[in-house]
């Protein structure tokens, strides 16, 4: 099969998906495991600087607890999620979630940072075995008239995860120590399995058989992926005098050196680990851009945001904290009624609408007046979460459903690199804003709300091209 085929002729939908308690549990299974990812990838941050005095270091060596995390996670997306393509995404998953359980208990032993890093890293690779095939399982379980719905529930849990992880470590931080963060992984884990193995749907029937996976393709991989990560931590942790900037160049040539390699030997291949022939259909190339700028716009603001309301605004870091949290509870809320109208309404134009009021958000908390009521801060949090609820669900089923079924792993894999990738970009263009307005008040958070909106235009400017069909209404 040549490449521009698998482009232009999808394999035929799964068309039916699973039915009542199996769909259930299946889900289940998958809401679980995506929930545990989450809170602890937002939990880890409040424990840093209990780490740095229980050890005695200086807190800067302390980010690479979650770096360690990150790097590994982005880095085995896509290879994991070919993995999926071949043995099946009910493999990658379970065995994603044992190694991210029994990593837990490593870092909850931790003696050291070094041991307690490598831990993280090991959880990192457990997580993106779980979380690159996720929007296939889910493609699996619904039936394709019901999929947004499934979309839309994975959203409602990542954005109730999001804002649940700061408020649990802060709980469990203020009577124990950090290591009880990790003490209910291991068990959530095996149920996770325990059930997964029951519950996850088989691979499909007939999925045709495919080369196996090059080692030096994985190899270059991690390269190109984990060097640009480091060039845009180092970027984002930039300071007058320092050599970060040169360290950034040298990790950005390494990765771009290794990258043009791997994408030379990937343009060879019928069914790239990076997978370029998706990247042929429009429509997914479209919501893969949409992505990118949607996340790089929420990162961008959910950094700034705390800056904003804190240091300008003179508000406590609790008040502060529950204002924030009306953005991801107008997400859980929206989210779903939007996943019911996905494939009636076109994804292009809920995601057009949906980053039109993200970025009038965003702009609206740019112009918040000095000493504005509680009021006048939630509904300006609420518009953003709504509107990134509008584009999320339509734009993830998009990128999920424009794959052929067989590639349904590649296409997930896709979407979390989307995710991490614009969460890169963002932290570095805030980054930019703090060294551009050094020592103003309010400036740099001001103009980073600005920069904010207008990713999120950008967003709504590659969503608005795509040309999705509109499915039939559902017989009642």
């Amino acid at each position: 099969m040549s490449l521009s085929t698998v482009s232009a002729t999808p394999a035929p939908e799964a068309p039916d998906g699973m039915q009542g308690r199996a769909r259930q549990l299946a889900m289940a299974v998958i809401v679980c495991g995506l929930m545990l990812c989450v809170l602890d990838s937002t939990m880890l941050n409040l424990a840093l600087p209990q780490m740095a005095r229980q050890w005695q270091i200086d807190p800067a060596y302390t980010l690479w607890v979650v770096n360690a995390n990150q790097i590994a996670s982005l880095v085995l997306l896509l290879p994991l999620a070919a993995l999926g393509d071949r043995l099946g995404y009910k493999r990658v998953y379970l065995w994603g979630m044992l190694v991210f359980g029994l990593a837990s208990v490593l870092a909850a032993l931790a003696p050291s940072l070094p041991w307690l890093i490598v831990a993280r890293a090991l959880q990192g690779m457990g997580m993106a075995g779980a979380l690159c095939v996720n929007g296939a399982l889910v493609r699996q379980i619904y039936p394709r008239g019901l999929l947004g719905q499934g979309m839309a529930l994975n959203s409602m849990v990542v954005a109730l995860s999001t804002v649940t992880g700061p408020v649990l470590a802060a709980a469990v931080l203020t009577q124990f120590d950090w290591r009880w963060l990790f003490s209910l992984h291991l068990l959530l884990s095996l149920w996770v399995c325990w059930l997964g193995r029951k519950a996850l749907p088989p691979p499909h029937a007939g999925r045709a058989a495919q080369a196996g996976l090059s080692w030096l393709d994985v190899g270059l991989n991690v390269l190109m992926f984990g060097a640009i990560f480091l060039a845009l931590d180092r970027i984002s942790h930039y300071q007058p005098g320092a050599a970060s900037l040169a360290w950034a160049g040298l990790w950005l040539a390494l990765g771009l050196a290794a990258g043009c390699w791997y994408v030379r030997r990937q343009k060879r291949q019928t069914q790239p680990m990076l997978p370029l022939d998706l990247l042929r259909i429009p429509v997914f190339a479209l919501s893969m851009g949409a992505s990118i700028s949607a996340f790089s716009a929420q990162t961008m603001a959910f950094l700034a945001l705390p800056f904003l309301l804190i240091e300008t605004h003179g508000l406590s870091t609790g008040r502060a904290g529950l204002l924030i949290s009306a953005w991801p509870v107008a997400l859980a809320v929206v989210a779903p009624l939007v996943g019911r109208r996905i494939g009636r309404i076109p994804a292009g134009r809920l995601g057009a609408m949906g980053m039109v009021l993200f970025a009038s958000g965003l702009w609206a908390l740019a112009l918040l007046p000095i000493g504005a009521v509680v009021w006048d801060v939630a509904w300006r949090m609420a518009l953003c979460g709504a509107g990134f609820a509008m584009f999320q669900s339509p734009n993830n089923h998009t990128i999920v459903t424009s794959a052929p079924v067989h590639r349904s792993g590649a296409a997930s894999g896709m979407l979390g690199s989307a995710r991490h990738t614009g969460q890169g970009l963002g932290a570095v263009c805030l980054a930019a804003c703090f060294v551009l307005w050094p020592g103003t008040e309010g400036l740099a958070e001001q103009r980073a709300m600005w920069l904010a909106g207008g990713f999120a235009v950008l967003a709504a400017c590659f969503s608005g091209l795509r040309h999705t069909p509109v499915a039939p209404p559902l017989p009642r």
